[in-house]
């Protein structure tokens, strides 16, 4: 019996290896060409197993980028609230705010998320949940000073990627890049009407 169960256990552990090297195939290959590119038989060429071998761990293209993104998710957490904690003005928390997210962006290479979300609806949905997160997260950094709702919108439209990677053509490092985007939010939001 002892045999048994051993050999369970070693058959378990060889699948969960086995599914991991295919995440970790799909993100590099996410990385490399992006998502909507990728294919079934890259991933299992990648991982060094067959075809059958990704279907049997991820019966669809959508389960491989579900998995994928989980495993990003849990490598690199997006930026929580606690980067607020004792931190009383408001300039102040809005560099954390955009600081936090510019490196989230980097660490995740999320521009090559919102390359894709036009081809396939499960994309879309990681950045429809992005998006929301940046907002409320961005309601957080605001909520002592009781800033509009459209306001705190249109402030968390300028923390996007792609303002982000525009700064950074324009050769603003990322902290540059922060500053600026902090510096006219928190103009605007002081400005007097």
């Amino acid at each position: 019996m002892k045999r048994r169960a051993y050999q369970l256990k070693r058959r378990a552990e060889s699948a969960e290896e086995t599914r991991r090297r295919l995440v970790q195939a799909t993100f590099e290959l996410h990385g490399e060409q992006g998502i909507a590119a990728t294919t079934m038989k890259q991933i299992a060429e990648r991982a060094g197993v067959g075809i059958g071998t990704v279907y049997h761990h991820f019966p669809t293209l959508d389960d491989t980028i579900m998995a994928c993104g989980q495993m990003v998710m849990a490598t690199y957490p997006p930026p929580t609230e606690a980067i607020f904690a004792g931190v009383p003005t408001m300039k102040e928390r809005l560099l954390r705010l955009v600081r936090a997210l510019f490196e989230y962006y980097d660490n995740v290479a999320f521009d090559l998320v919102r390359a894709d979300e036009d081809r396939l609806p499960i994309v879309r949905t990681f950045v429809g949940e992005e998006l929301q997160h940046r907002i409320a997260l961005t309601r957080a950094a605001l909520a002592p000073f009781a800033i509009d709702r459209d306001l705190i919108r249109t402030s968390a439209a300028l923390l996007d990627v792609r303002v982000c990677r525009s700064l950074q053509q324009i050769d603003l490092t990322r902290d540059q890049a922060a500053e600026a985007i902090a510096e006219i939010i928190h103009a605007r939001l002081v400005r007097k009407d």
